[in-house]
């Protein structure tokens, strides 16, 4: 345990915190569609903000790029278009799911097969040590969380009248809903699997005059630019069918553009700031610490889905069923994280 463990595990908390806060921006849109919100949180989070901070902090980052092998750039490029896509289907699940129950079911299966398929691509046989034997523990315990989180949906969809279909969620169930959301948990850790792949840009940028934090900043603009074309591409088809570009120049438009914005500072503060936690906690930054993102992300997005009225009218019965299912889900995620430790 390093001397600056539980400064790391502050850090850590208040990135879950931030990163699970996100979306709630886009509830107070009084103008704009979705894919207009939408779009402005890619541009910030997925293009602008990345490039910017490769640029302030990565010397020479371009000669990064021309010093490694081809491949080594495709490797982030691709599982970071894949990512991409999912992030999109993420953006649809939390305008039909809300942020508590998508964040929730995302978080949770996202926790599990990021750990579990790069134990399997590296090394099989550690399913049958301590690490493999602590996560297919928490399997069952997500499984479990998983059903009554969809029970509580399903008390919610029956007592709460309907919401007002978008355009990115017209006809849409709750039953399709979280079918987006199990489709976004289960791909979304592709991200991990770009940048897992990327140590030689890592040491290249190291060796270039990077510090061991800011390095990572050579990685993040080939994933998530590449991450933004899905969302790019699937906005400009709403906007385009649904005829809203008209939206961007209507009178209020500096207001919804600053949530856009502010939906994109809150998502990549966290994601950054989840480096700098992991890096002070030191070896158990990606078992402890991510445990304590994953359950900060669950929990401060559950509290503000509550407070922004996500399950205003529902019985005492459904709260408890959400209740249940974030303490368990929560308790998935540390029993997967505690096989970091061995």
């Amino acid at each position: 345990m390093t001397e600056h463990f539980w400064l790391g595990i502050g850090v850590i908390l208040l990135s879950g915190a931030l990163n699970g806060s996100f979306p709630l921006p886009m509830k107070y849109a009084r103008v704009w569609r979705w894919e207009n919100t939408w779009l402005v949180f890619a541009l910030t989070a997925l293009l602008i903000l990345p490039c910017l901070l490769a640029v302030g902090f990565v010397p020479n980052f371009v000669e990064v790029y021309r010093e490694v092998p081809g491949r080594v750039l495709l490797y982030p490029l691709l599982f970071g278009f894949l990512w991409g896509i999912a992030q999109t289907t993420f953006g649809v699940g939390l305008k039909a799911l809300g942020m508590a129950l998508a964040f929730s079911v995302v978080s949770g299966l996202g926790a599990l097969v990021g750990s579990l398929l790069p134990l399997l691509i590296q090394d099989a046989s550690d399913l049958t040590r301590p690490k493999g034997l602590f996560l297919l523990a928490s399997i069952p315990i997500l499984l479990a969380g998983l059903y009554l989180y969809a029970r509580a949906g399903r008390e919610r969809e029956r007592e709460q009248p309907a919401a007002p279909a978008t355009a990115a969620t017209a006809g849409m169930s709750f039953a399709a809903g979280l079918a987006i959301c199990v489709f976004t948990g289960v791909v979304g850790p592709s991200w991990n699997l770009g940048f897992a792949l990327s140590g030689d840009i890592i040491r290249r940028s190291l060796d270039l005059g990077a510090t061991p934090v800011t390095s990572v900043y050579a990685v993040w603009p080939l994933i998530l630019c590449a991450g933004f074309i899905p969302n790019l591409l699937y906005c400009v088809y709403l906007l385009v069918r649904q005829r809203t570009w008209r939206l961007f120049i209507t009178q209020g438009c500096a207001r919804e553009t600053a949530l856009g914005v502010s939906m994109g500072l809150l998502w990549l503060a966290g994601i950054v700031l989840y480096g700098w936690g992991a890096t002070l906690v030191g070896r158990y930054g990606t078992s402890v610490g991510f445990a304590a993102f994953v359950s900060a992300q669950i929990l401060a997005s559950n509290a503000l889905g509550i407070l922004a009225g996500e399950w205003k009218a529902t019985s005492p019965h459904t709260r408890r069923l959400l209740t249940a299912g974030v303490a368990v889900i929560v308790v998935s995620v540390i029993v997967l994280s505690l096989g970091g430790l061995f």
